[in-house]
C-alpha cells in the first residue's frame, strides 16, 4: 500500500512508525521534517491531506504534537476523515464506522508499543457495510459546504 507520512518534527516515534511501515512492505510518501523540511504544522497536515484526497497515496498517517491540530487542518482538505486516535480501539472503530482515511498520533502521549498496535488495528479493520449510509451523510455534509465556497 502507497502511505503519506508527516509530522511537524522528526523524532523516535516517528522513525519508529516509518521503520514499522516499511517492514510491513509499503511504500511511503514523507512530508515536512520526515523529508528533511522544515514547515508548521498546519502545512504539513495540508500536504499530507492533498495526496490523499487525490488518491496520490492510499492512506495517510500524522503527527503533531498533540495531534488535534493536524487533525483538523487535514479535515478542512474534502475528501479527508482524519481521525486523531490514542489505542487501538479506537483505530478500529475509525475504519469500522468512519472509513477514515488519515490516521493521526499525538507525538506527545502514543509510545511506539502503543503507535504499533494502533497501526494493526487500523490496517486489519474495514468499515461495516451497515455504516455506509452514515458515511454517506458525512460526505453530503461536506459537500454542501464545498459547494458554498
Amino acid at each position: 500500500m502507497k502511505i503519506a507520512v508527516a509530522s511537524d518534527e522528526k523524532c523516535h516515534l516517528t522513525d519508529v512508525v516509518i521503520e514499522h511501515l516499511g517492514d510491513l512492505g509499503h511504500q511511503l510518501m514523507l512530508f515536512g521534517p520526515l523529508a528533511g523540511e522544515i514547515m508548521p504544522w498546519p502545512l504539513v497536515a495540508q500536504q499530507l491531506a492533498e495526496v490523499v484526497a487525490d488518491q496520490t497515496v492510499e492512506e495517510g498517517i500524522l503527527f503533531c504534537w498533540t495531534g488535534t491540530g493536524a487533525s483538523i487542518a487535514a479535515n478542512k482538505v474534502p475528501g479527508i476523515r482524519a481521525a486523531l486516535v490514542r489505542d487501538g480501539e479506537t483505530a478500529r472503530g475509525a475504519r469500522w464506522w468512519n472509513d477514515a482515511n488519515v490516521l493521526v498520533m499525538s507525538l506527545r502521549a502514543t509510545s511506539p508499543a502503543i503507535a504499533k498496535e494502533i497501526l494493526t488495528a487500523w490496517f486489519t479493520a474495514e468499515v461495516k457495510p451497515e455504516e455506509l449510509p452514515c458515511i454517506q451523510l458525512v460526505t453530503a455534509i461536506e459537500e454542501k459546504y464545498s459547494a458554498q465556497t
